[in-house]
């Protein structure tokens, strides 16, 4: 399964993708987009949405996954980088992408055991689970932390998804026996 990991931001959205086999897991591309922070807001969401489109079109992942906005002291940066997740996810969702999210608690607890680990933690894990030459940069880090931990949970999500639909679907079934007899 090839998971594409996007870490949103309104100035730079991190993106990496993964190659899931199991439990391994290897590197086929991150980057970050930059965006321009003296274009008016609606052209940067709009750039994120286009370079988001274009990474999907480029490297075909078969799912997604999110790092979810956290509440910070200041409401307009929220706010803002709500609208800078709001542009990936509908990117994501225009490709027919499912979307998973994970909190950055999540993220670096999956990765580096640790859900209050420091950047540069994050940083030197990934190079480290996915064989890189390189320390990647901190944007492409995040993402590729995103969509590491969506590897990991994945096939619990999965298992817990298909045991739901099995219960559904008995339940139904014995209501459909309760009216019938």
């Amino acid at each position: 399964m090839r998971i594409l990991g996007i870490d949103p931001g309104l100035r730079r959205t991190g993106f990496g993708v993964i190659e899931a086999s199991g439990m391994r897991i290897q590197y086929v591309a991150s980057g970050t987009i930059v965006v321009p922070t003296e274009l008016p807001l609606y052209q940067r969401l709009k750039a994120i949405l286009d370079n988001i489109r274009e990474v999907i079109q480029t490297h075909q992942p078969d799912d997604s996954a999110l790092e979810k906005v956290f509440v910070n002291t200041n409401p307009v940066s929220t706010l803002l980088l709500g609208q800078a997740r709001g542009a990936a996810m509908c990117a994501l969702a225009d490709s027919n992408l499912n979307v998973s999210e994970y909190t950055a608690l999540q993220i670096k607890k999956a990765v580096v055991g640790n859900g209050h680990a420091k950047k540069e933690q994050v940083q030197l894990m990934v190079q480290h689970l996915l064989s890189l030459n390189g320390l990647p940069s901190s944007d492409s880090a995040d993402a590729l932390a995103c969509a590491i931990c969506h590897a990991h949970a994945n096939p619990l999500l999965q298992k817990l998804k298909s045991h739901e639909q099995s219960q559904l679907s008995h339940q139904s079934r014995m209501r459909a026996g309760r009216l019938i007899g």
